[in-house]
């Protein structure tokens, strides 16, 4: 049996934030915003990794000239494998009505390390819908096979059902093609876990550049919720860092681990975009999630 992975945080040097994790040919994949100026922010990394402690970076992972629309950053990334393709969402332009241009857009790769090129056209999701700006996507495959879109910011949570072709939404258990289902103190970072026929669900709270930043959790029989807010799992330690959360996460089914993957803000750096990528142990439990202990 492997032992439990003992790395050091942040794991890699640099500042990078909104991981989402991902397993995919032998490797672990966590792919990142580059955290710095919003307008900077022009493209995307992923790093890869055969241990979990030693990380390579891959730089500009998406071919941008094949979104001529998209001007302003590139953020919050999420990737789910299907039909031996790889589909990357992720948000662009900080849009704030549904006359300006991005969105969520969708890319494709026959790889996980990229390129991606577009997939679309136009963006995927290019309005606000019931007040969600359309960010910080989730891509969750449950155990039938069906994979679900969660995203949305300004403090208001979406769920959609991704079709055959990963090109659109296949209609919801109340007829609509995306639904509402915001728990208590959302604002942003949904992500989704599964474990023994239960749905838990973690957002992020706060403001995601004080010192208040958190992740919740709720627990749901059904992947619609509804979530009722249990506790907070992920908050800033003085002694560590601030301001964690965006979370993901890495499961080790041979360990029957899991490790949440998230940023954080070492407590002497001040600075508007100095987030770091960690990982630490996260216990998903019968009786809840225990509140992760930063390292």
């Amino acid at each position: 049996m492997m032992q439990t992975i003992k790395g050091s945080n942040p794991i890699v040097k640099g500042h990078y934030a909104d991981p989402e994790a991902r397993y995919y040919e032998g490797k672990y994949w966590i792919y990142v915003t580059h955290s710095t100026a919003f307008p900077e922010q022009k493209n995307l990394t992923v790093f890869s990794s055969d241990d979990m402690v030693n990380w390579e970076c891959h730089e500009n992972i998406i071919q941008m000239e094949d979104f001529p629309w998209v001007w302003g950053a590139v953020w919050a990334p999420t990737i789910i494998e299907k039909n031996e393709k790889y589909y990357l969402i992720f948000a662009t332009n900080d849009i704030h009505s549904d006359e300006d241009p991005g969105g969520l857009e969708i890319a494709v790769s026959d790889s996980p390390a990229g390129p991606f090129r577009g997939y679309l056209g136009h963006p995927l999701i290019g309005d606000i819908y019931n007040n969600a700006q359309p960010i910080d996507a989730h891509l969750f495959e449950d155990t039938d096979g069906t994979i679900y879109l969660y995203y949305g910011g300004w403090g208001h949570c979406i769920v959609a059902v991704m079709n055959e072709t990963m090109d659109g939404f296949l209609p919801l258990p109340n007829g609509e093609m995306r639904m509402e289902i915001t728990p208590e103190d959302y604002v942003e970072g949904p992500c989704m876990i599964k474990r023994e026929g239960k749905y838990y669900f973690l957002w992020s709270s706060g403001k995601w550049n004080k010192g208040d930043y958190h992740v919740n959790y709720g627990v749901s029989d059904t992947p619609f919720g509804p979530f009722v807010k249990e506790k907070v799992i992920l908050e800033t330690d003085e002694s560590i860092a601030n301001s964690p959360g965006h979370n993901s996460y890495i499961y080790l089914p041979e360990m029957d681990e899991y490790y949440m993957v998230y940023h954080r803000r070492p407590m002497h750096d001040k600075t508007r975009d100095g987030r770091e990528l960690c990982i630490d142990r996260l216990y998903v439990q019968a009786d809840g999630i225990k509140p992760v202990e930063m390292t």
